[in-house]
């Protein structure tokens, strides 16, 4: 299957035009799922993020005895979070979706041209082209967005990837459309379409999460986008003067405050396995990458 990276990306952002004003989780009735073998998932602590003097964030952890981290502030986030008893699986999995944290799913690799790596999560061009986009099914309305995952053959031969993009329709559960590159690490690219499993990976980075406020974003409407971050968003809140509020996500992988509400003020980010980076001192600059000093936890 070669598709062009354009074709693409328009899929992705026309979907995203029709989505941006829409209720998120809206369901896709009809669609198998990839066929999993085995896994579950862990907890996690708490990171809080507070603006230094200089106005770039810094860092404190702080898991309670029971599993309901709090905040630098003080301010208790158990409502978000899984506990430390025996429901913590399932709430991993409501929070992951489709793609389940160590389970190995099955499926076919094919390939397309990856171009500047961008795709239908706008994450932008990259220097890293081992990328691929994912099946429209297990996309699932962007949550797959910035995931890493691993991708084997039979043979033994592996290569990791990032989710940037997805491929629509026909692609069947549990495919990956790679980058050229990337299938190139597998098999012979004159093969086309091999069998492969896959599964989440939660790598090792230097690096630190980043936000994004879309084009056009200000006081009365704004999208918000987190980037770099090392295991897949499960959740974008902000905070408004009635608390916190969840963002709806579109197949852009932009979280949409439609009325403004929080826009600018402090946001709040949640990972699959439930831990929760909270950032302030982020500019309403839209289409801004601005760096925080946060990053999720290892699994």
């Amino acid at each position: 299957m070669k598709v062009t990276p354009l074709a693409l990306i328009a899929a992705g952002v026309l979907a995203c035009l029709v989505m941006a004003f829409l209720p998120d989780g809206k369901a896709r009735a009809g669609h198998a799922a990839a066929a999993p073998v085995a896994g579950t998932g862990v907890t996690a602590p708490t990171v809080t993020a507070s603006p230094t003097a200089d106005g770039s964030p810094t860092t404190a952890t702080s898991p309670t005895a029971a599993g309901a981290p709090t905040s630098a502030a003080g301010a208790s986030t158990a409502a978000a979070q899984p506990s430390a008893t025996g429901r913590t699986a399932s709430a991993v999995a409501s929070l992951a979706g489709r793609i389940q944290p160590k389970v190995t799913y099955q499926g076919m690799a094919t390939s397309y041209d990856a171009g500047t790596g961008d795709g239908a999560c706008l994450y932008g061009p990259t220097d890293d082209l081992m990328v691929a986009a994912m099946n429209h099914t297990d996309y699932e309305s962007a949550k797959a967005c910035g995931a890493y995952v691993v991708v084997r053959t039979a043979g033994g031969a592996s290569v990791t990837v990032r989710i940037v993009n997805e491929c629509p329709l026909p692609c069947a559960p549990g495919q990956l459309d790679l980058s050229a590159q990337a299938f190139a690490e597998l098999a012979d690219p004159s093969l086309g379409r091999i069998p492969i499993t896959w599964k989440l990976l939660s790598p090792s980075t230097s690096g630190t999460v980043s936000i994004r406020y879309k084009t056009g974003s200000s006081r009365w409407w704004c999208g918000i986008q987190a980037i770099g971050h090392r295991n897949p968003v499960a959740r974008i809140e902000v905070r408004t003067t009635n608390g916190w509020r969840q963002l709806p996500r579109t197949d852009c992988n932009y979280f949409i405050s439609a009325d403004g509400s929080g826009c600018g003020d402090t946001i709040r980010i949640t990972d699959i396995y439930g831990e929760q980076l909270t950032v302030n001192g982020i500019e309403l600059r839209p289409n801004v990458v601005q760096p925080t000093r946060v990053q999720f936890a290892q699994h």
